[in-house]
């Protein structure tokens, strides 16, 4: 396939189980992200969204196909791939300050310019003035908002965001995409993002990757053609109305798949 800054070549993932045939996660996923692009991906439940974004990051290996990340292929995690998950993955005994800087630390950068960098994007992040606060005494947004800073800190290839507003209460959660939407018009990060949120998926995206219920596959892709910078005020516009109405209808039937899926495999086992 065509060259991208992410390539993911004909993957597929097949999990064996005790009893019966191996469950296939994915089948045959191949897609490219571009230098500078975000991309968003939606799906039904157990298409295996997740999945894919933790095999881009190397923490699992594919049953088959290969990943490219500027032509390299991807073996295991390395610091070129910034991973922001669902769940606070801070350290709870290490300051703001402390979790911001631990990637530069194990990267041997010198404390005066880690110290330096960690500051820049906690100030970013619009966190200046709680860099001695402890995970334990912030909100879930200001734990997400130590989360980013931390992996823009590294400065990766590519940002891989797996559901990482979706502990959030909607407030929040609006907050923490327009700054997203902030940084990355100033950053120009390539992203590829994970979400159960169609609106979260159009908003931020340039692409949107609609996946169908397990195994998972890339059903369609839509190119996002909304101005940038953006910001919550599209959520009404007609031009999302109609984005969100295709979405809304490609992944009302793989719900249902996904569903009778689940069934099945309930009654089976």
């Amino acid at each position: 396939m065509g060259g991208g800054k992410l390539v993911v070549d004909r993957v597929r993932m097949a999990f064996a189980r005790r009893r019966g045939e191996p469950v296939v996660a994915l089948e045959e996923i191949s897609l490219t992200v571009a230098e500078e692009e975000f991309v968003a991906i939606v799906g039904p439940s157990g298409c295996g969204k997740s999945t894919l974004l933790r095999l881009v990051a190397g923490l699992m290996e594919p049953t088959s196909g290969r990943m490219l990340l500027d032509g390299r292929e991807i073996r295991g995690p390395s610091a070129d791939r910034g991973m922001v998950f669902q769940s606070y993955t801070l350290f709870p005994w290490l300051t703001v300050q402390r979790n911001v800087e631990f990637g530069l630390s194990l990267r041997g950068v010198p404390a005066a310019e880690r110290r330096a960098i960690a500051r820049r994007f906690i100030a970013e992040v619009g966190l200046e003035g709680f860099e001695d606060a402890y995970p334990e005494q912030l909100s879930g947004g200001m734990r997400q908002r130590t989360a980013l800073a931390r992996a823009l800190a590294n400065d990766p290839e590519i940002l891989l965001m797996d559901e990482p507003f979706g502990a959030l209460d909607s407030q929040t959660r609006q907050l923490m995409q327009e700054l997203l939407l902030g940084i990355w018009e100033h950053a120009h990060k390539t992203v590829l993002f994970i979400t159960h949120d169609i609106d979260e998926a159009i908003l931020l995206a340039d692409r949107v990757l609609v996946m169908t219920a397990r195994p998972g596959r890339i059903k369609k892709e839509l190119v996002i053609e909304l101005p940038r910078p953006r910001d919550i005020s599209l959520l009404t516009s007609p031009a999302f109305m109609a984005y969100k109405r295709e979405v809304l209808e490609l992944l009302h039937g793989e719900a249902l798949r996904a569903e009778r899926g689940a069934s099945e495999v309930g009654a089976g086992g």
